[in-house]
């Protein structure tokens, strides 16, 4: 199992639609369960993924009492698929895979297993094979392979489209994942608005980071803890521009923005962004609604955290989410900066309806090419 970020959030949200793709197994307890199982989470240094029972039983784990994830797995048989096919990707990841290959290896049509997997899973057979072939990047440089075999030994097929991917993916380059972050250079400036002090950073493909806070050492020191390796300076001459149209769309004098971002993220966090901008200026989604325009409508727990890693508040604009009996739910920078900010938001013409900054986190995927 590779993608445990996604599947740790699939634990987290009970995700039923998981119990055919892998099961979790607990050190402490030595029991293994259903990604669906309504026991207690445990916690995640604690945790073990297995692609099935017998795999979860062979490393010395036994069966949950209240699951009974040994059971012949019920529910949806399309899933089976799901789980062929991510086995499939897993032992071919470093050939050239294509939906109509998966898809005759299986016995399925390429459009109908499309459909399943990204219902099932949430994400393409694409990208999940891009999220298998990013892990093995990661393991080899942390193992300290040198960057060029690490790039083949992932499933690469080239220098070229790793390097055209990886910036996004990991926020930086390979050879700069490899020494930690160090080297990354971060400009920003701060300027005050409504809310309070506001700080703007960014690296070198867009904004990385907005913060809120009552004064510039706050965010500074916020800043320093999210990159630590980089080399910070202030840039107040390049972010200038942005600054005053971030203060103005606060004070609600822009609602439209149109700023290129530079974030890093799982495949989970980018979807729920994607969908934060889309919620209208003036407007507000529940953490429920969003999970289900995600296909996910256990997942509003996931969304929560995904609202609450956001680093670029305002530009992202999880304040804009709401709890299901209209509470304001959580916010970063503080409740009474949320309910300011959705105050301050009259909503604007068609013209003007939304938030969409250019989300620099993933490419655009191509339509066969895997």
């Amino acid at each position: 199992m590779v993608d445990e970020e996604r599947f740790w959030e699939a634990v987290l949200a009970r995700d039923g639609r998981f119990d055919a793709v892998f099961v979790y197994a607990v050190r402490s307890t030595r029991i293994y369960c259903r990604p669906s199982c309504p026991a207690r989470r445990p916690r995640r240094a604690q945790v073990r993924y297995f692609a099935g029972p017998k795999e979860a039983e062979h490393a010395g784990f036994r069966p949950c009492r209240r699951c009974r994830p040994a059971d012949a797995r019920s529910g949806d048989p399309r899933l089976a698929w799901v789980e062929q096919a991510c086995h499939y990707i897993e032992a071919n990841v470093e050939s050239r895979l294509t939906l109509a290959g998966i898809g005759s290896a299986l016995g399925v049509s390429p459009g109908l297993l499309l459909r399943t997997f990204r219902r099932h899973m949430g994400i393409t057979p694409r990208q999940y094979a891009d999220a298998i072939r990013l892990a093995r990047l990661k393991a080899e440089i942390r193992d300290g392979q040198p960057v060029a075999s690490a790039l083949y030994g992932a499933g690469f097929g080239s220098s070229s489209r790793l390097y055209e991917r990886a910036p996004a993916q990991l926020g930086m380059t390979p050879a700069t994942y490899r020494r930690g972050g160090d080297g990354m250079r971060i400009l920003y400036a701060t300027a005050g608005c409504p809310l309070g002090r506001l700080l703007v950073a960014a690296a070198e493909r867009g904004i990385c980071a907005v913060c809120l806070g009552d004064s510039d050492a706050e965010l500074e020191a916020a800043l320093r803890g999210e990159f630590p390796g980089a080399e910070i300076r202030r840039g107040e001459s390049r972010l200038g521009d942005a600054i005053r149209v971030i203060v103005s769309h606060i004070s609600g004098q822009q609602p439209s923005l149109d700023l290129s971002l530079d974030v890093r993220a799982t495949a989970f966090q980018r979807r729920v962004w994607q969908e934060l901008q889309r919620i209208p200026y003036g407007s507000t989604h529940t953490y429920a609604e969003i999970a289900r325009a995600l296909g996910r409508p256990k997942a509003a727990r996931a969304v929560g955290r995904a609202c609450a890693t956001n680093p670029v508040s305002i530009l992202v604009p999880c304040h804009r989410v709401l709890r299901a009996d209209g509470g304001l739910g959580g916010y970063r920078w503080g409740p009474a900066r949320k309910k300011a900010l959705l105050a301050g938001e009259v909503p604007a013409q068609p013209a003007d309806s939304g938030t969409t900054p250019s989300l620099n986190v993933y490419p655009k995927p191509r339509t066969e090419r895997m």
